[in-house]
C-alpha cells in the first residue's frame, strides 16, 4: 500500500478541488501541510516525507500550505460568552510592533489577530471594532489586563472586566506564535502587512 493510499484511508480531505492537476497525492499533501502548525519547519517536513519515500522538496510543502491558506475564509462567525483580549510586543523588520488577539476562552477559537505599530486606546478601538464587524459579541464578557480596554469598551456598550486568571489561553496562543516566530531568527523579516498575512493565516492552522 502507497503512503497516498494509506493516508487516504485515515484522513477525510477537504477542499479536494483546490489541488487539481497536482501530482503529489492529495492525502499526501493534507499530512505534510497538518505537519508545519504542528512545529515541524519546511526542511523538516520535506525530510519526514522522505522518510516515507515520498520525494518533495520543502518549497513544494509550502506551495501547498499557500494554496490551501489561500483557498480558506476567516472563521466562521462566533456568539462567545467570555473572550480575552490580549497584546504581545513583537519585531517586524526591526522595528517594534504590536500583536492583538483574542481567543473565545470556551471553544479555544481565535476570534481576530493583528498587528498594529503601537499599543493604546486607539489600536484598541480599532481591533476591537473588527472584532464586533465579524463576530457576534452583544452578550460577551471581555476579559482584558488594562484599562485601555476598559474605555474602548464602555464607548461601545460592551462588557467587560479586569481579569489577570483566567486567560490562559491567550498566553499560550502568544507562546505558540513565539516559538513559531523563533523559527523565523527571532523576528519577522518582511513588512507588516506581510506579519499581518501570515498570522491571519496562522489562525486558520492554529483554529
Amino acid at each position: 500500500m502507497t503512503l497516498g493510499d494509506l493516508l487516504r484511508e485515515r484522513f477525510d480531505i477537504e477542499n479536494q478541488d483546490v489541488w487539481e492537476n497536482e501530482r503529489t497525492p492529495t492525502p499526501v499533501r493534507c499530512f505534510g501541510v497538518r505537519l508545519h502548525p504542528m512545529g515541524l519547519s519546511y526542511r523538516e517536513v520535506e525530510a519526514v516525507l522522505g522518510w516515507l519515500g515520498v520525494e518533495r522538496c520543502h518549497q513544494a510543502v509550502w506551495n501547498w500550505k499557500e494554496t490551501l491558506a489561500d483557498a480558506q475564509s476567516d472563521p466562521p462567525t462566533a456568539a462567545p460568552s467570555r473572550v480575552a483580549v490580549d497584546e504581545k510586543q513583537i519585531e517586524v523588520d526591526g522595528n517594534e510592533k504590536w500583536l492583538y488577539a483574542a481567543i473565545d476562552t470556551e471553544s479555544k477559537l481565535l476570534l481576530e489577530v493583528d498587528v498594529f505599530s503601537r499599543r493604546g486606546t486607539d489600536p484598541a478601538a480599532a481591533f476591537l471594532h473588527r472584532l464586533t464587524e465579524k463576530h457576534d459579541v452583544a452578550d460577551t464578557e471581555f476579559l482584558v489586563d488594562a484599562g485601555c480596554y476598559l474605555t474602548v469598551l464602555a464607548r461601545r456598550e460592551l462588557s467587560g472586566q479586569l481579569n489577570y486568571s483566567e486567560r490562559n489561553h491567550i498566553e499560550k496562543w502568544f507562546q505558540t506564535v513565539a516559538m513559531r516566530i523563533d523559527r523565523f531568527h527571532s523576528f519577522w523579516r518582511g513588512s507588516q502587512s506581510s506579519a499581518r498575512r501570515w498570522l491571519r493565516r496562522f489562525r486558520h492552522y492554529y483554529n
